[in-house]
């Protein structure tokens, strides 16, 4: 848990299960209220973290990159946000809205790529230190709906080269079973939001886990963009 006074919310899922619409909708929500939401995302969030992000994901000289470099780019990306936005923003109060967190290196280098879990797990342990979610809430869709999604959204935008989303079925199958495995193993934390229905639906059902933990509400202040 976060030993901050702020608060700190990861959203986590497959590629396709709306996770950016549904950060935007409730950092909207969450400043109509009074609340001072800053909004990050994985792998990038500070101008070092978008470097990496663009040697992960759209640099044409990402093809030889192997799981281990993958791992450790991803973990470089989230120790400089943890350290440079997270820990800050917490500090002061804010809540901090993450598109991606750990969760999704053991779901996808974990599990997707194969690497050692514990592994995995001694990486990310250096790279975020006690600086963890307070509420993750994972956006559940089945893969073959992930996979429709994603092939609908590449057909009406602009094509951007991501190395990640170019790899095959068999890999987000992997990562789907992980991230089921993950979910299980801490309850308390994660909350598992069926993705499959309309935009207003998914967004209701975020709402009802995120007022549970919301604190006191705050003055007004415009929202923080990370």
């Amino acid at each position: 848990m976060n030993p901050m006074k702020g608060l700190f919310i990861s959203f986590e899922g497959t590629e396709g299960s709306g996770k950016s619409t549904q950060v935007s909708l409730l950092a909207g929500r969450l400043y109509s209220l009074g609340y001072t939401a800053r909004v990050l995302r994985e792998p990038g969030g500070t101008p070092i973290g978008e470097e990496i992000r663009h040697t992960l994901k759209h640099s044409h000289a990402n093809d030889a990159m192997t799981p281990e470099t993958e791992l450790l780019l991803m973990n470089a990306s989230r120790a400089q946000l943890v350290r440079e936005y997270i820990r800050p923003a917490l500090a002061r109060g804010e809540i901090v809205i993450c598109d991606r967190f750990y969760d999704s290196t053991t779901a996808y280098q974990g599990y997707g790529r194969g690497l050692d879990l514990n592994v995995v797990r001694q990486i990310i342990d250096l790279a975020v230190g006690e600086t963890r979610p307070d509420l993750t809430l994972l956006l559940w869709v089945p893969p073959e709906v992930a996979a429709e999604r994603l092939r609908s959204r590449q057909a009406t935008l602009p094509f951007v080269r991501d190395r990640i989303e170019q790899a095959n079925r068999e890999f987000f199958e992997r990562v789907a079973r992980g991230y089921e495995k993950i979910a299980a193993a801490e309850p308390q934390r994660i909350r598992k939001i069926d993705a499959t229905g309309d935009i207003e639906t998914v967004r209701q059902a975020i709402w009802r886990e995120v007022e549970k933990v919301l604190p006191p509400r705050a003055s007004s202040n415009p929202p923080a963009h990370g």
